[in-house]
């Protein structure tokens, strides 16, 4: 496992939305992670994270649902609310969640206000050609909005799960020439990134090589402009370990025997002793 050194290259003013673009012109790999609340929110932010995806899997990391459908747009911006109030330099992207923007642009666009509100600097949505008129009512107001194709996890059902997106060749959802449809289709709706989740490597690469617009990786590979990973991940504090995540820490280990030494003092009676008790 790397160390970082201290004094890491960690910038230093708030990451704003132009930057994203700056980021990929100077060649800067976009560093994201997912998070939900404030006491993380405020940690990553101090570890020099680009940019904090308040992500619709809250509903799986945080709630036990199996998949991202059930979250509630109420939800999410209780979670953007938390995480906007911690950190003070890393961008701030709310993430739209099922049933919130695919009635019609107007509501995408209500939706879109609501978590701006609740401090969101940009929204996220899933969705390639079909959104792209979606994404263009919700930029027209000038509210940033960050793309989200390939595997889409509010298309758990239609996918028949999650799984990987781009591997044969079509025009139809989840082949390799739709993906590079609905990249370009983004891009010209106008948002400000693409987060590309599960699809081959090269189909990715290709993908950033032919946006103006940074993508984000996520079981991408590589040749993307950046990546992003939830938070629980990142620290192993998931049971498992998926493919295209690493854990870069156990603290799930360290949580449980923690707890358990808790645990063991509560019960022997050597917790609290008289240094932690008031006299």
């Amino acid at each position: 496992m790397s160390t970082p050194s201290a004094g890491a290259n960690i910038p230093s003013k708030h990451v704003r939305v132009p930057d994203l673009a700056r980021f990929k012109v100077d060649g800067h790999k976009i560093a994201m992670i997912t998070a939900y609340d404030a006491t993380f929110a405020r940690l990553v932010d101090q570890a020099g994270v680009d940019a904090i995806l308040v992500g619709d899997s809250v509903a799986t990391v945080m709630q036990g649902h199996t998949n991202t459908i059930p979250v509630e747009l109420d939800e999410m911006v209780y979670h953007v609310s938390a995480v906007a109030r911690a950190r003070t330099r890393a961008l701030v992207i709310g993430d739209l969640p099922f049933g919130s923007y695919q009635v019609s642009s107007q509501q995408a666009v209500e939706s879109s206000v609501r978590l701006m509100k609740a401090g969101a600097e940009a929204v996220k949505l899933e969705g390639g050609l079909a959104m792209a008129d979606t994404i263009l009512a919700i930029s027209r107001v000038d509210i940033p909005v960050v793309g989200h194709i390939g595997l889409t996890p509010q298309s758990f059902h239609r996918m028949g799960g999650h799984r990987v997106q781009g591997r044969t060749s079509g025009h139809d959802a989840g082949g390799r020439e739709r993906l590079l449809d609905d990249a370009h289709a983004v891009e010209q709706a106008g948002a400000c990134a693409v987060v590309l989740e599960g699809i081959p490597l090269d189909l990715a690469a290709e993908i950033t090589s032919k946006l103006s617009i940074p993508t984000i990786g996520i079981g991408a590979g590589i040749g993307c402009d950046g990546q992003v990973l939830v938070l629980h991940d990142v620290l192993g504090l998931s049971e498992t370990t998926l493919t295209f995540a690493r854990h870069f820490a156990d603290l799930r280990g360290q949580v449980v025997a923690a707890t358990q030494q808790y645990v063991s003092d509560v019960r022997a009676g050597s917790w609290p002793d008289e240094a932690h008790s008031f006299h």
